[in-house]
């Protein structure tokens, strides 16, 4: 039977959440389970059918299919009769293809929570809604463009799902619309060279302190088209809001396919008052592109309470205050990246936890860090229900496997393999990096980990093209190249192997040569 989840193309309340057309956002080499690279052959950007001929692969590989039952709707999860010995949980359970009401209670161990946080959707509230003659959806029904052919759309949000749904209907409706409070700043998938752009921000990049690369990195996306002039400027700054991921979004707005538009002040039968006072007439219908609650509805609120999309979980996985840490969360988070990787992290980590062959800090240690994470997204981003669980993708990582035992060690890397880690730390970081050391080390992970840059580039390479003789490379600069690699290799040895403080140290080291540099020439001038 196959694997059913957000990624599959089901009827509403069946299944998945994806539009028939949908692409991920994060390329293969970065998505991939950390111990099964995607097949070279499959497109760097997958579609959704690919992603679930991955997923059913994984299962096959690793005989999870006789492990799994389905059609089971879970009513509630509570602590077991025996929970305060045990840490026992009971799981009441039903057919959900059944037309009896009989339910079913099972006691288990321990408990994770995979529900996602992608299945109950946040309608907006603008005056007018009822009033409103014209078709009023959200965009978790959205499948297709069928039913809009020739009419005038209003898509609200500027989200990824937003972007795609308004480019997919720009090209069958008479006229589109996109509502946004916001604006956004829009990456395209490709970054320099055609590479996937997140194959592009590596751990050296990610040591680099955000507020010396926000400028540049602003330049280098608007440079691709101008934001304000195209009527999407965003009102905070790049790194204040997940990012959205359109290649088509700026060729549909210069044709006028598409058109920019400000919030909903409200609705009237036929036509759409903007906050700006503009009004378009005769609107056939809206999609709401507004995002999705999460929460537990078979959890009773005294073991996790969720308010505006907010709770307390240490490694938004344990909640901090139960005896017994025998009930986890995995992939309640927003990634600056991919998410099925940090999930696979979180998993290898609880199932640690639950073997007891890795132990949690007290409650008030793991509630300092929880207010520790909220603290800093306060203050790094803004503020919206979107951006609750958001997390760093490297930074997170590392966390998690400093937890596991499953973190590369650079320093020791760096004399015993310093090719592999000039590919980790200025290459992609890509997943396998996870399994080169560690509990459940794979002997696959070194090649895995060198081939990915050549997987992309097999993919996407399908016509065999005669090479021209490739000119000689200036030896100065690579030798120039090669000191600095070697300097920035010594900082980090006498950092202890930490990367960031040693990047710090050579910025620092810079910084002062400059300005001796500078006072030598003014001192020059003045003779």
């Amino acid at each position: 039977m196959p694997i059913i989840d957000i990624w599959s193309i089901e009827e509403v309340g069946k299944g998945g959440t994806v539009y028939r057309s949908t692409i991920i956002n994060t390329s293969k080499e970065t998505m991939c389970f950390s111990d099964f690279p995607i097949p070279k052959d499959y497109p760097p950007y997958m579609h959704n059918t690919g992603v679930i001929q991955y997923f059913e692969s994984y299962a096959k590989k690793f005989n999870l299919y006789q492990h799994i039952q389905y059609n089971t709707y879970v009513h509630q999860v509570k602590p077991a009769s025996d929970y305060e010995q045990t840490g026992r949980w009971d799981v009441i359970t039903s057919q959900a293809d059944s037309s009896s009401d009989e339910k079913v209670t099972t006691t288990f161990d321990a408990v994770m929570v995979c529900s996602g946080h992608h299945w109950d959707y946040r309608m907006p509230s603008f005056d007018g809604m009822d009033t409103f003659q014209g078709k009023q959806i959200h965009s978790y029904h959205y499948k297709d463009y069928h039913g809009f052919e020739n009419k005038r759309v209003v898509v609200v949000g500027i989200g990824n799902s937003a972007v795609d749904i308004a480019c997919e209907l720009s090209h069958h409706c008479s006229q589109v619309y996109l509502s946004t409070r916001r604006g956004a700043w829009v990456y395209s998938r490709m970054g320099s060279g055609g590479t996937p752009i997140d194959m592009q921000f590596n751990r050296f990049l990610n040591c680099i302190p955000k507020s010396y690369v926000k400028g540049a990195l602003e330049g280098e996306v608007n440079k691709r088209f101008n934001h304000e002039k195209y009527g999407l400027a965003a009102t905070h700054d790049i790194f204040a809001g997940h990012p959205t991921i359109s290649d088509e979004l700026p060729v549909r707005i210069i044709c006028g396919s598409i058109k920019a538009k400000a919030n909903i002040a409200r609705l009237h039968e036929h036509d759409i008052e903007f906050v700006d006072g503009t009004i378009e007439k005769d609107i056939d219908a809206i999609v709401y592109c507004t995002g999705y609650k999460f929460g537990f509805s078979f959890l009773d609120s005294s073991i996790l309470e969720v308010k505006d999309n907010k709770c307390d979980l240490y490694k938004y996985v344990f909640p901090p205050h139960l005896k017994h840490p025998t009930l986890a969360m995995v992939g309640f988070i927003q990634p600056l990246g991919a998410i099925m990787p940090v999930s696979e992290m979180q998993a290898r980590w609880i199932t640690r936890v639950f073997n007891k062959k890795a132990s949690l800090p007290s409650e008030s240690e793991m509630m300092a860090d929880i207010e520790k994470k909220q603290q800093h997204m306060a203050s790094v981003y803004v503020d919206s229900p979107r951006h609750t669980i958001q997390i760093d993708f490297v930074e997170f990582m590392d966390e998690i496997a400093n937890l596991i035992g499953c973190k590369p060690n650079f320093l020791s890397m760096i004399f015993t393999d310093p090719k592999l880690a000039w590919k980790c730390i200025f290459g992609p970081c890509t997943p396998p990096q996870f399994r080169l050391r560690g509990p459940h080390a794979w002997d696959g992970a070194k090649k895995a980990i060198e081939d990915a840059v050549s997987n992309i580039d097999n993919a996407t390479r399908t016509r065999r093209i005669e090479k021209k003789p490739e000119p000689k490379r200036n030896t100065t600069v690579r030798l120039l190249f090669l000191a600095f690699a070697i300097y920035t290799t010594y900082a980090i040895y006498k950092r202890g192997g930490n990367v960031r403080a040693g990047l710090s140290d050579i910025g620092d080291s810079l910084t002062s040569t400059f300005n001796r540099c500078k006072g030598f020439v003014v001192q020059s001038t003045e003779m």
